[in-house]
């Protein structure tokens, strides 16, 4: 969030200019101030929602990401959400994942099936419902000198998978050979996407 009030003016730009075709995610990673300062620590509970609060009155489209480390269902889980986003006024639907995403703990140690091109077809999945051949994201690491493109949220930090520094170096084909890809994506039927 400290990014995001530090350049509000820009972000009431880029929302004049796209409107709701901008997304913008916001991780909470419980809807507990507890839970959600045991992974970002203290004092980030607070800056979060007035992020969400200014985002929320400033008409900008926004999704969710949180986590399913906490021993709760998805049903408990969306509930909690729920509660928490009608009591600060945050118009996010708990109920769609396209609004909310509750992400798996992923550990890429895991051994999983490879994706081949068959299983497109077996699955009933096309490629261009994957989140990766349509967005992008943006980061920059710490300590890193400038920021580099990525095709997914699971993958910031694999070197392999980044797609150049500029949005223009990365419309190319994302190979789907990372553990996440086959995980979460295709075989786990998930979706990052923000809409």
């Amino acid at each position: 969030m400290k990014p995001l009030h530090h350049r509000r003016d820009r972000l009431l730009d880029l929302r004049a200019r796209h409107g709701d075709a901008l997304a913008i995610r916001v991780s909470i990673d419980h809807h507990t101030r507890e839970k959600h300062e045991d992974i970002r620590g203290a004092d980030t509970w607070q800056p979060m929602i007035n992020g969400l609060k200014w985002l929320a009155e400033n008409n900008f489209n926004i999704a969710v990401a949180g986590r399913t480390c906490w021993d709760e269902t998805d049903v408990a889980a969306r509930q909690g959400y729920a509660a928490f986003f009608a009591a600060e006024g945050i118009p996010v639907n708990a109920e769609d994942p396209a609004c909310l995403v509750l992400f798996p703990e992923m550990d890429s140690a895991v051994d999983v099936p490879e994706i081949t091109v068959n299983c497109w077809d077996i699955l009933g999945i096309k490629p261009e419902t994957i989140m990766c051949a349509t967005s992008r994201m943006v980061v920059r690491k710490k300590d890193a000198d400038a920021p580099v493109v990525v095709p997914c949220t699971l993958l910031p930090y694999d070197e392999d998978f980044e797609l150049g520094a500029e949005l223009t170096e990365s419309a190319g084909v994302v190979r789907l050979n990372h553990p996440h890809c086959a995980k979460f994506c295709v075989l786990g039927g998930a979706s990052c996407s923000p809409d």
